[in-house]
């Protein structure tokens, strides 16, 4: 079976065949533009950004793995196979990296881990005393799935009261549910440190507005670890200029690499990091593609498989 892969660059091909070769010896690893592979024997890709047209010209293609938990660069072509399963990445070790990256963004905005970043480097002695402990600050998580359960988890277990909100109703133990949009404005209004973890939907886009953050309370903080067309930047930078929003980590952007004309970079009051937030290592998703293979030959269900009627 033969397994074409796009990503991180043909350097990376050699340890992906490594690793893939330890999770299923059956699995023939090329890269994605090997000239020795003819179309017609490839049976599986694991792609990022594939270029428009490309998947539609594998004509025995069975499923299309993604090489991260977002489907947004593959299905933004209008060419793309779309009667194939695509599978989002996923698995154990996807959701601990994320729980660990939001339960570190909430813990260095409440604790101020940007004043004491700025102050080290003007070489400066400043105090910071936290407005409140993690038991007295509300957080709330826009998108409940897999990572948002997981999140919330770690999030409890640190004594921050959580709340969700997704467009369906989710129960996760311990965790207040609001659901759709009717409930919105009231998991807001309850929300002092905002996380999004939503896909990428139509309804999504552009939905952490100047609207959103005036429904938040005061001061609120947020994190985006969803996607950087969730965020209207704008409308961010001039709510924490404004006060309403005290601060803000973003992992995601529209644009990335982010520019390094944004503004975002500069901000006193907004943290960057280069979306990291829960990338699994190469081994770990070298297994989780190798066993959902496994699953698709012998006729079990895949993981994880995009729904385009809801949009992830």
């Amino acid at each position: 079976m033969i397994l074409l892969v796009k990503s991180g660059g043909e350097a990376l091909v050699p340890g992906w065949r490594e690793d893939f070769q330890a999770a299923d010896p059956r699995l023939d690893v090329r890269w994605w533009d090997d000239p020795e592979v003819a179309p017609e024997d490839v049976s599986y890709v694991m792609v990022w950004d594939p270029e428009p047209g490309r998947l539609r010209r594998f004509p025995n293609l069975r499923v299309v793995f993604s090489s991260a938990a977002g489907v947004d660069n593959i299905v933004r072509d209008p060419d793309w196979p779309s009667h194939l399963p695509l599978v989002r990445m996923g698995g154990a070790e996807t959701e601990q990296r994320m729980g660990e990256f939001v339960a570190w963004s909430c813990l260095s905005l409440l604790r101020g881990a940007r004043r004491f970043a700025l102050a080290q480097a003007e070489a400066r002695w400043s105090h910071f005393h936290p407005k409140r402990t993690a038991r007295e600050t509300r957080v709330g998580i826009m998108g409940m799935g897999n990572l948002g359960a997981a999140a919330s988890r770690m999030l409890m277990a640190l004594g921050f009261p959580v709340a969700g909100w997704s467009r369906g109703r989710k129960e996760v133990p311990g965790v207040e549910s609001f659901a759709g949009a009717a409930e919105l404005d009231a998991f807001l209004a309850r929300t002092d440190l905002l996380v999004c973890l939503l896909p990428s939907t139509p309804e999504t886009a552009g939905l952490l507005d100047a609207a959103l953050f005036a429904k938040l309370p005061r001061g609120a903080q947020v994190v985006n670890v969803g996607r950087g067309s969730h965020l209207v930047v704008p409308d961010l930078l001039a709510a924490l200029d404004s006060g309403q929003v005290e601060e803000a980590l973003l992992d995601v952007f529209e644009e990335e690499p982010l520019p390094a004309d944004s503004p975002l970079w500069r901000h006193p009051k907004v943290t960057v990091t280069p979306h990291v937030a829960s990338l699994a290592n190469r081994a770990e998703r070298a297994r989780y593609v190798a066993e959902a293979i496994a699953a698709h030959e012998s006729g079990r269900p895949l993981p994880n498989l995009y729904d385009p009627s809801r949009g992830y």
